[in-house]
């Protein structure tokens, strides 16, 4: 009678197989001991799969663990490092496991968890995927009864997670650069050393490396790829920038302000009113750029009128009136 033919693994099982084999170990696995004995790639095996068949498997297996942010770390011959033809794999134990003086409450567990559980994998940080991670390796601990449901945020501006990666890894970039009234974006070189949230809008701060001085760019103007050079900096300059950063934003804020009339009990009035202050005609609204709030004002529509400064009536009028005659509508 035939062999029974090996019962298949599902390729999510293979991973979790995986990770637990590499975790499990201090000294590492080598590729061959890997294929032979973790289950998932050993029925593979013994079923008769072709070595560069298997190999291709475990690689495609490791990007993809990678890329949910599990940490394979690759280790190679101890006379030579960058000898990889029998180098060892394994997870180290470190990236799962809080320091011993560290302790949470249930409910402190549960609302890390859900914090971090808010933002997706492609906008968190190293530092803050190696500690998501730790948190959810404690199990059981986790208070889940607080957790009803949990929103997602996640950037659509593409220059985000390169320029992340490059602020971790301390490098120079350049990016074209649209401001409002030029005809074609400029090329600009920047050392990056925060990414900063204000008003609802993302903003790389860093060192204009041409004009030699702190510089904070909005990334909805950034209109083309970010490229990340080969040119390093002092990593110590990221120290206090995102702080740096936001000082600079609301100083700039607290020099413009914007008399606006709203319609009660609307949109414009439920989200204007979070950052206004009353006025004897309306609210004055603090802003940074005339152009982005610009932009917000005409989303209203009818629900907001500006009242001052004539630069932003102006403005706002242009959107409405370039809506209009995109639609059609008449005069």
């Amino acid at each position: 009678m035939p062999a029974t033919a090996p019962a298949k693994i599902p390729p999510e099982e293979r991973l979790v197989n995986l990770v637990v084999a590499l975790i499990a170990t201090d000294q590492g696995l080598t590729k061959d001991t890997i294929l032979t004995s973790v289950a998932g790639y050993r029925e593979q095996s013994e079923a008769g799969a072709s070595k560069d068949a298997l190999e291709k498997m475990f690689e495609r297996d490791k990007e993809s663990l990678r890329g949910l942010g599990v940490p394979i770390e690759t280790i190679g011959d101890w006379a030579d490092p960058d000898d990889l033809r029998e180098a060892r794999y394994r997870i180290p134990s470190a990236e799962y496991e809080l320091p011993e003086d560290i302790e949470f409450t249930p409910a402190e567990l549960a609302l890390l968890n859900l914090a971090g559980g808010v933002w997706s994998e492609s906008s968190m940080s190293d530092d803050a995927r190696s500690g998501l991670r730790k948190i959810r390796a404690l199990g059981d601990l986790v208070d889940e009864p607080i957790i009803g449901f949990s929103p997602r945020l996640t950037m659509h501006e593409p220059s985000f997670p390169v320029l992340q990666q490059a602020i971790e890894q301390s490098r120079v970039v350049t990016f074209p650069y649209l401001k409002p009234g030029e005809e074609s974006p400029r090329v600009r070189r920047v050392q990056p050393v925060a990414l900063v949230e204000y008003e609802g809008r993302w903003h790389v701060f860093g060192i204009d490396r041409d004009a030699g001085a702190d510089r904070t760019f909005l990334l909805p103007r950034i209109v083309g790829p970010v490229a990340v050079t080969r040119e390093s900096f002092d990593p110590s300059l990221r120290d206090g920038a995102g702080e740096r950063a936001l000082a600079g934003l609301e100083d700039v804020a607290a020099r413009h302000s914007a008399l606006l009339e709203v319609n009660p009990g609307t949109e414009a009035a439920l989200r204007l009113a979070r950052r206004a202050r009353p006025a004897e005609q309306g609210i004055r609204v603090p802003y940074v750029d005339v152009h982005v709030l610009a932009d917000e004002l005409a989303s209203y529509g009818p629900e907001v009128r500006v009242v001052d400064p004539a630069d932003l009536r102006e403005l706002v009028i242009e959107r409405l009136a370039s809506t209009r005659d995109l639609h059609g509508g008449a005069a």
